[in-house]
């Protein structure tokens, strides 16, 4: 069977984008060993993210950073890896998606190479944003090649499952072999890691990866660069870096000082100027077309896009560095006491699957699952010695970490089928960007109550920041309930699955 993207019209739009013709059909061995490299790049992406919680102590302590700013370790990378995420999909598109995987696939792991060896924690947080750069070029790239290799619509959606569920499984492993790292050879090693794994395999898939006849449509460099909406992502880009600095300044400085207030009303400016561009941008150009907003619950999904890796970024950061840094316990053992989240997230990556589940309407599994978080945090809220893991902390991993799944798998789901197939793949990236915003703003949220509850309270060691952190998460997640129970309409998502249905079946 030919690839799908075989023999494909010509076709222009207001940006001229261009369309690749026809590349030819692999073999089944070299498709599956694609389809292997692609998981491979995918589950060291997840790991390398998840050991880094592990070794937060250990950089806060060789860089000397504040709790408030420690947020920037893991932001920095998620920041950039989501604005970025909105572009880098029309890049796959408009320069090929071969090269545009191999080049940020390289550049990954040239950046942890130097990331091994940084002595300067504002060189450490570039080279982070610069990773995030990079590895926001794979990710779409990675998933149109797949679809290309796997134009079968049944072999399609086993390669889709196994590429995400590599990053599951990345996510669990990732907390032991960080803390094996840390413990036994240095948080360098997070990093080197990576490299050993993706500079050969980089190698590999430029050889194996079957290289698309030429263009159609040729277009100037000019058009090819105003339809990546540059403009755009570096309004927005900035505009979140400096709502993060202003909420990590408030905490270690004063709400009311200049350094605080004025990021903060200039970010604030920024993304309504952000909305503002993207209105008057040509849909083929917009990184966040206006349309979509209009698209039936994508406004209250996309809220629900910024909960569950909100509840997962701020359970591993608060309680590694608790039990690092206050408790005393080794990497390793913080690392086996968090393997719940992980295995429990894993676990629930397949709850789609579940009969019944997979037909009824995402309202109520969404629901179910922030309901499921919000008991967690309040089960962590009062889990303020170590003897208190069991009783509370280890039900509460698993409740909101199943929740957290439930709830993300849920609206994905729902999302796409709201979705016209030509708005897929720019309602996708919004949809992961919204992850990872989600991420990266609430950890700076979270870390700075919790810095300056913990300044009136006697330091890190009283648990009064902790709690605090954890009964301002369960208040946002409260509210993104509020706004599902009320404003999703399940008639307008029955109505549009049933429209599907009907065309399919024509």
């Amino acid at each position: 069977m030919k690839s799908s993207l075989a023999s494909k019209p010509s076709i222009t739009s207001a940006c001229d984008v261009e369309v690749v013709v026809r590349r030819p059909t692999p073999s089944n061995v070299r498709r599956y060993t694609l389809l292997l490299i692609f998981c491979i790049t995918q589950f060291i992406y997840a790991l390398t993210n998840s050991a880094l919680f592990s070794a937060i102590p250990s950089l806060v302590r060789k860089f000397g950073f504040t709790q408030s700013q420690s947020v920037w370790i893991i932001s920095a990378y998620q920041l950039t890896f989501a604005s970025f995420l909105l572009m880098s999909g029309k890049i796959s598109d408009i320069y090929n998606p071969k090269h545009t995987f191999i080049t940020g696939k390289f550049i990954v792991g040239v950046i942890s190479i130097g990331l091994g060896f940084v002595s300067d924690g504002i060189l450490f947080l570039a080279l982070r944003a610069l990773s995030g750069i990079a590895a926001s070029l794979t990710v779409p790239s990675a998933l149109a090649l797949l679809v290309g290799l796997f134009p079968e619509p049944r072999h399609q959606a086993v390669a889709i499952a196994a590429f995400g569920a590599w990053g599951s499984i990345g996510i669990v492993l990732g907390l032991i072999t960080g803390a094996l790292f840390v413990e036994y050879a240095g948080w360098s090693w997070v990093f080197w890691f990576v490299p050993m794994v993706i500079i050969p395999t980089t190698f590999i898939s430029a050889v194996l990866i079957p290289s698309p006849t030429k263009n159609v449509v040729r277009e100037s460099e000019f058009t090819k660069f105003r339809s990546l909406d540059v403009t755009g992502i570096s309004i927005l880009t900035v505009a979140v870096i400096l709502f993060i600095f202003s909420v990590t300044t408030g905490s270690t400085t004063s709400w009311g000082s200049a350094m605080t207030l004025a990021p903060l009303v200039i970010a604030i400016a920024m993304i309504a100027a952000f909305f503002f561009w993207e209105a008057f941008q040509p849909i083929e150009c917009a990184a966040v077309p206006s349309s979509t907003w209009f698209i039936p619950n994508f406004s209250v999904l996309f809220g629900t896009a910024l909960l569950p890796y909100f509840w997962w970024a701020n359970i591993f950061t608060t309680y590694v560095s608790l039990w690092q840094d206050i408790y005393k316990w080794s990497p390793m053992s913080s690392a086996i006491h968090m393997l719940p989240i992980g295995i429990t997230a894993f676990v629930f990556s397949f709850a789609n699957r579940v009969k019944g589940l997979s037909s009824m309407s995402a309202k109520w599994p969404i629901l179910c699952g922030a309901l499921m978080m919000m008991l967690s945090l309040v089960l962590f809220a009062f889990a303020d010695t170590p003897d208190k893991y069991w009783p509370l902390v280890f039900p509460g991993f698993i409740l909101g970490s199943a929740g957290a799944m439930l709830a993300n798998i849920s609206a994905n789901i729902a999302i796409f089928r709201a979705t016209t197939p030509s708005m897929a793949g720019t309602v996708g990236a919004i949809f992961n960007c919204g992850l990872q915003l989600g991420s990266a703003v609430g950890l700076a949220a979270v870390s700075s109550i919790q810095a300056s509850v913990q300044v009136r309270n006697g330091g890190p060691s009283n648990y009064e920041g902790q709690s605090a952190g954890f009964w301002f998460m369960l208040s946002c997640i409260s509210a993104a309930a509020m706004a599902v129970l009320v404003f999703y309409r399940t008639d307008t998502a029955r109505k549009r699955v049933e429209g599907t249905v009907v065309c399919d079946e024509k």
